[in-house]
């Protein structure tokens, strides 16, 4: 598919897209015109990306991390250091305490939802 395809499928604007190319989060095939052919797989994987980024992770991480998030899982880290670790490890943690932040408001809306659908009485 054409950038712009991949764009539309994953919400996710051109430039962007041209930025994980960039940065080995993603690649294409050059086409005889020069056009960008994206491979259906990579609908998925922009989203994986995306939402990564979304949860703080810096794209050197990512590109580290998605050999892992792929299938079949091929995991292969010649630069698994002890700081890296730490940094998942970390990045892991703040990840989980905003999961339970999301969830805890998701409930609170849902309760509200819940009360003001409530026919009232009188």
């Amino acid at each position: 598919m054409r950038i712009g395809e991949l764009s539309q499928r994953t919400d996710t604007p051109r430039r962007l897209l041209r930025y994980y190319e960039e940065q080995g989060l993603i690649a294409s095939r050059r086409e005889a015109n020069g056009y960008r052919d994206y491979d259906e797989s990579l609908v998925d994987r922009v989203l994986q990306i995306r939402g990564l980024l979304a949860a703080g992770l810096p794209t050197r991480i990512i590109k580290q991390i998605l050999p892992c998030l792929s299938t079949p899982r091929t995991i292969h880290f010649d630069e698994a250091t002890p700081e890296m670790l730490a940094t998942l490890t970390r990045e892991r943690d703040r990840m989980t305490q905003r999961i339970t932040c999301l969830e805890r408001n998701r409930d609170a809306v849902s309760d509200y939802l819940a009360e003001v659908s409530r026919p009232s009485e009188g």
